[in-house]
């Protein structure tokens, strides 16, 4: 018969085994299956702000808002902007009566061109004519230099008509409304029809307004915040991982996720990147010597690297940014580490619905 004694050392046999191949199991799985529990949501969180200057007209939105891509968020009082898109008009107006004031003048120009021309081709005929007398001396030295002063002359009134009317084309540019007066009137009248549509901020995705402390009669500077907008197609899972867990770990491997927000659910993921540093290590060029880092114990903690997880299917809408999760990795090929991994993070699943 089995005595009390002898049924307890094998008991305590049992015990150890189970803990020696527990602890060879945790040991090998950390290199294969690694487990963590420092998950989290992780999503771009944008600040959105006016690109112009006003008082905040309407708020749109409420705080926590589900919106879609266009929808209004908030307005500016638009009054000034839409003054300034009347007076960019105006301007443009003028603009266009001007280049209409300047073919005129390039009509004239072209007369006086023409005019220039025919007193110079009379002053220089005169010239020769008095020229040939002269060197049969048969006209006075004075009248050939009158004729020769008045040919100069006509010649530079002539070049200088013929400058008048290019500057005038040069400015006119290519043909009508391309002067330079029209085209800079109409970037005008663009620029100011470009601020009064910022005064209506839109959704630039489908996301959430949240943190949302703006109201009615606020004063709106250009680019500086007024929200916090969150994409809700932008959210992934952040999984810091020991080191050496995540040596064999490549971009064909898979992911398995249990959110603190889902007992009892297993969600499936990809592996989307790992990070290729940790802010410990970052240096600058700063001039100064470098700072050694000393650490006093026996076992140092293990360096953590940050590995990014996406799902096809996308995040559960209940979850947010921060989000708890724990995560389990293994190889895609091997089918063993795949229903070992499936059943750690089964059981862990299940453990969320006590903590």
């Amino acid at each position: 018969m089995q005595t009390a004694e002898h049924a307890f050392r094998r008991w305590m046999q049992s015990l150890i085994i189970l803990f020696v191949i527990l602890v060879g199991y945790i040991v090998i799985a950390d290199r294969y299956a690694p487990l963590t529990t420092e998950s989290r949501v992780q999503g771009y969180v944008i600040q959105l702000a006016s690109e112009v200057t006003g008082t905040v007209f309407a708020v749109q939105v409420e705080n926590n808002q589900q919106v879609s891509k266009g929808d209004k968020l908030f307005s500016i009082d638009k009054q000034k902007y839409q003054l300034a898109v009347e007076k960019a008009q105006l301007t443009l107006e003028q603009a266009f009566e001007q280049e209409q004031a300047m073919y005129a003048k390039v009509a004239v120009a072209k007369a006086n061109v023409a005019i220039s021309k025919a007193a110079f081709d009379n002053a220089n005929s005169e010239y020769l004519r008095i020229s040939q007398l002269a060197k049969r001396q048969l006209v006075s030295v004075s009248m050939l230099d009158n004729a020769l002063a008045n040919n100069n002359a006509s010649r530079s009134s002539l070049d200088a008509a013929k400058q008048e009317l290019l500057a005038l084309k040069v400015q006119l540019g290519r043909g009508p409304g391309q002067s330079n007066g029209v085209r800079a009137a109409q970037n005008a009248l663009q620029q100011a029809k470009l601020d009064l549509a910022h005064t209506q901020v839109f959704a630039p995705s489908d996301g959430v307004v949240t943190n949302l402390q703006l109201e009615v009669g606020s004063t709106a500077n250009a680019n500086m915040p007024l929200l916090t907008f969150i994409p809700t197609d932008s959210l992934w899972v952040a999984a810091d991982f020991r080191e050496k867990a995540v040596a064999k770990i490549n971009q064909q491997s898979k992911g398995l996720v249990a959110f603190d927000a889902f007992p009892g659910e297993v969600f499936a993921f990809n592996v989307q990147s790992r990070d290729f540093g940790v802010a410990a290590a970052q240096q600058s060029p700063n001039g100064q010597l470098t700072q050694v880092e000393v650490n006093n114990r026996w076992v140092r903690d293990a360096q953590r690297v940050r590995i990014n997880l996406a799902s096809e299917q996308g995040l559960p809408k209940p979850l947010f940014v921060g989000s708890r999760a724990t995560v389990v990795l293994y190889p895609s090929e091997n089918g063993l580490w795949g229903l070992l991994a499936k059943a750690q993070i089964n059981i862990v699943s299940l453990l969320h619905y006590i903590y």
